[in-house]
């Protein structure tokens, strides 16, 4: 296996003291709308028919304001161990986690939208090194995204997800990767699909909390509760995607939004946690104030707003409908996620799927919602996915 090239610098996060005033002046003086015609009182989801409520939305930007510490996360960043590279002319940001075992195998993480690696940062040690002996480790990669976090902002079209597929493929073999495992959700999913289906030389086997079939398929076979999957999910694009079909044709529109009011980042974003989070009301049931902020910073810090909903425009619904993945596969469909597929149908696109699970709990942030289980999901999936594959999984060392 080759070594890590010299192409790779290290990189540390640092906000400026002027920048963190600066964020929590603009809060101060932030500007807000009356109250939403639909308010009912906690807990209902029903709060959220027109989007944020005022007095949560109030609630949370007092506490950003006030009480939430950005260094605490920037520290953590730093302690992971963050780096940054060139390809094709696009500086890429990421996490870099070495395992202290022997025996662990490569495995790149790919965040998606409005995500960031604020999704990994919990999870990351246990992947690298799990407590159990018996458990298999990881040399984790977590990149950021094009236009997300640290990562620079594309200056031209041209970065969607076959684009990112195939730098995360040079990525992973400066590090001295050149066959690795592969974990997504939401557009890191699509990512990791691209990446198994193009590459599949390089990449042992993936896992996917996101399947997405071929176009045109029928429901004749399928279960019950398959085709309520189907159903919820026809709902969601067609009455609630409407932010999906901003940022594919508009992204510049909701970009200003987004880079000038920090009130309204938040709002973008929190509106989606709380929406696709496995939650009875709120998303704070599930997932701390102090970690959905940490994500909210991170991209207000880094002036992303725009840059990463140039995704959509870039990608949105771009997956090749003839994209095949041959490569071992395994796929958990959580409940509360915007977007499940049944199996018989993902079996059209994924050829060799040998894990399946459909937990009970769980949403479009797994890895936040339920970290114990999304971290002993993935590497009970990896273990099989690597059993399972034509190349041996050991040793993968560098």
């Amino acid at each position: 296996m080759p070594r890590p090239t010299s192409d790779v610098q290290a990189f540390e996060a640092h906000a400026t003291d002027a920048d963190l005033d600066e964020l929590r002046a603009r809060l101060a003086a932030a500007r807000l709308p009356e109250v939403e015609t639909v308010y009912r009182a906690a807990p209902d989801p029903r709060r959220w028919d027109q989007g944020v409520p005022l007095a949560d939305l109030v609630d949370v930007v007092n506490y950003w304001r006030t009480g939430y510490d950005w260094r605490p996360f920037e520290a953590r960043l730093n302690q992971l161990g963050q780096f940054r590279t060139t390809i094709d002319g696009l500086g890429i940001h990421f996490l870099h986690r070495r395992s202290a075992r022997a025996d662990a195998t490569p495995l790149i993480l790919t965040h998606g939208w409005p995500g960031s690696v604020a999704e990994f940062v919990d999870v990351i040690d246990e992947l690298a090194d799990p407590r159990d002996a018996n458990t298999p480790a990881f040399h984790v990669v977590a990149p950021s995204l094009p236009g997300f976090g640290y990562s620079d902002k594309p200056a031209t079209t041209g970065w969607g997800t076959e684009k990112i597929a195939a730098a995360w493929v040079e990525l992973m073999g400066r590090l001295g990767y050149s066959k690795f495992v592969a974990h997504g959700g939401d557009w890191g999913g699509v990512i990791t699909t691209v990446l198994a289906g193009r590459f599949p030389a390089h990449v042992l086997g993936i896992h996917s909390t996101l399947a997405q079939a071929p176009p045109g398929l029928s429901t004749d076979g399928l279960t019950e509760v398959e085709r309520q999957w189907t159903e919820e999910t026809r709902e969601f694009w067609t009455h609630r995607a409407a932010y999906a079909k901003q940022q594919a044709t508009r992204p510049q529109t909701i970009g200003y939004s987004l880079v000038d009011s920090p009130v309204g980042l938040l709002a973008w974003i929190l509106d989606k946690f709380a929406e696709w989070t496995d939650t009875d009301d709120s998303p704070f049931e599930r997932i701390s104030r102090d970690r959905i902020l940490d994500d909210v910073t991170l991209y207000w810090l880094t002036r992303s707003g725009a840059s990463a909903a140039r995704i959509y425009y870039e990608s949105h619904n771009s997956l090749d409908p003839e994209l095949r993945v041959d490569v071992p596969s395994a796929i958990t469909m959580y409940p509360r996620d915007i977007e499940k597929c049944p199996r018989p149908w993902a079996q059209q696109r994924y050829r060799q799927i040998v894990r399946w699970t459909s937990p009970k709990t769980g949403g479009h942030f797994p890895s936040l919602e339920v970290p114990d289980y999304f971290t002993q999901d993935l590497q009970e999936a990896l273990t099989t996915v690597l059993s399972t594959t034509r190349y041996p999984a050991r040793p993968l060392t560098v």
